[in-house]
């Protein structure tokens, strides 16, 4: 299956470790943001996964595409051209204090693109899925505009189309937030997004106190049926996340077609090694899920077993196998030595 994902990939540059920023005199280097991680996991899953963005001609630039060419992922649609690869500081948390990330990425290749640099229509043909996230849009107002192209060219040819609603307050505000993503929902076949993401991008509210850990599924199922009305969605997904401590999560998730819902089994992921990206591993599980299985339900185990997996990463990327993910949605989560 083919699935091109557009977007931003980074420069991650984070202490060692869960050093702080003042502690250290270097960063370790990682390359990552939400579609390139999404492409990179459904490679990882066999799929001719496809990225799209813009990055300087510079070595930098070429450091960006080669981090992805070595998962498998085709980068012969990203532009080349502008000034800057985008940059990120990650410090990761620990038990209370929370993980922190801070922002470099203003005037980026591909917040400076323009619709000329790409063939949407070329990119999308033969393609099964699109997928982007609402990081991109709100990186300036020329993304936004690629991604509505990029939407419709996807719905030209016929292609599935798929959100991780991805709020961002360092971004943008809710208010345009909301004036940008709402019109662009109706391309959109599959939603994803958590209880923020809901609120904050499409103005729903579940009926949970979220905040104070209360994740229970039946506060989700009023503005999932909502959303699927005003939307059309075909599917409505979202994560249900319990946060104990930066290194202590419950994870679950909770889907919708319109007609069934469905709860996934609960992870306690405890200790968690690297958090960020968990979400686009997600998407990648739903999209394979999606795709291959013939369940919702199915689908929606093997995108939290992914994802749950991710969490004892470091980095970006969820280097994980199929099987690896089926034995763990199957049940094996004992961590024993593999001979």
């Amino acid at each position: 299956m083919k699935v091109v994902t557009l977007g931003e990939i980074m420069l991650r540059l984070s202490p060692a470790g869960c050093h702080r920023f003042v502690q250290v005199d270097n960063f370790d280097v990682i390359w990552g943001g939400g579609e390139a991680n999404v492409a990179v996991s459904c490679a990882n899953y066999g799929h001719e996964a496809v990225f799209v963005s813009k990055l300087p001609k510079h070595e930098i630039g070429q450091a960006a595409v080669n981090a992805l060419r070595r998962y498998g992922v085709e980068t012969k649609h990203i532009a080349r051209g502008g000034d800057r690869v985008g940059i990120y500081y990650c410090e990761t948390g620990a038990s209370m204090r929370p993980s922190k990330v801070i922002y470099d990425r203003a005037n980026s290749a591909i917040a400076e693109a323009d619709p000329e640099d790409f063939d949407f229509d070329a990119i999308m043909e033969g393609a099964d899925w699109f997928h982007w996230s609402g990081i991109t849009p709100a990186i300036s107002d020329k993304a936004a505009e690629l991604t509505r192209l990029a939407c419709e060219a996807a719905k030209r040819h016929g292609v599935t189309v798929s959100v991780d609603l991805n709020f961002r307050k360092k971004l943008w505000t809710k208010e345009k937030a909301q004036s940008i993503m709402r019109p662009l929902m109706q391309y959109v076949d599959v939603c994803i997004g958590n209880e923020e993401d809901a609120e904050l991008c499409l103005g729903f509210k579940p009926d949970a106190d979220v905040e104070g850990g209360e994740t229970n599924a039946e506060g989700y199922k009023g503005i999932f049926k909502a959303m699927a009305k005003e939307f059309d969605f075909k599917y409505v997904i979202s994560t249900l996340r319990e946060s104990f401590s930066a290194t202590h999560n419950g994870w679950k998730a909770m889907i919708y077609n319109g007609e069934e819902f469905y709860e996934s089994k609960r992870y306690d992921i405890n200790p968690i090694i690297d958090r960020v990206g968990g979400g686009d591993s997600f998407s990648g599980g739903v999209i394979h899920g999606l795709l291959t299985m013939p369940t919702q339900g199915e689908a929606l185990e093997f995108a939290v077993a992914a994802s749950a997996l991710k969490h004892t990463i470091p980095g970006d990327f969820n280097l994980v196998t199929v099987d690896e993910v089926k034995a763990l949605a199957g049940g094996n989560a004992n961590g024993r030595v593999q001979r």
